[in-house]
């Protein structure tokens, strides 16, 4: 099952680093893979959630891309590295979205479908036996 941090997080959501090259590397060196949220602005690649925060490169994409599940937030950040061999998705409000690995993200509202990544499960009391994985801001206590 992949175990999937939520921006960094593991153990409770936490704004002011959710997103950070530096938080996300906590996560990383712990086992966890880590959902980010990608944004392209002004020529430029960039972390946050709400807005751009954290710039990055497209090599930092790249040397981070088998932890990585990547969140496009903006249209041309999806444009920009839909040619690439990266693992990334984009959603608002739909129930479900393929990722371009072919992975079902479940939207946190519904119980997830089978073989699907659950996204903060900690908010409902779903079975997660048949996922395929868990995507949460309390992840170490999936571990």
């Amino acid at each position: 099952m992949y175990l999937i941090s939520h921006r960094g997080n593991l153990d409770g959501p936490n704004p002011q680093f959710e997103n950070d090259p530096l938080y996300l590397a906590i996560a990383v060196s712990k086992g966890f893979k880590v959902e980010v949220d990608l944004w392209f602005k002004d020529k430029n690649y960039w972390l946050g959630h709400d807005k751009p925060q954290y710039r990055i490169s497209m090599e930092w994409l790249k040397d981070n891309q088998e932890h990585l599940f990547i969140h496009c937030k903006n249209i041309k950040s999806l444009e920009k590295i839909s040619n690439s061999n990266l693992h990334y998705f984009w959603h608002e409000e739909d129930n479900v979205t393929l990722t371009s690995k072919g992975f079902i993200w479940a939207h946190p509202k519904i119980k997830p479908p089978t073989n699907s990544i659950s996204v903060l499960p900690e908010r409902h009391n779903w079975d997660l036996e048949k996922c395929k994985g868990i995507c949460s801001d309390y992840i170490i206590k999936y571990k």
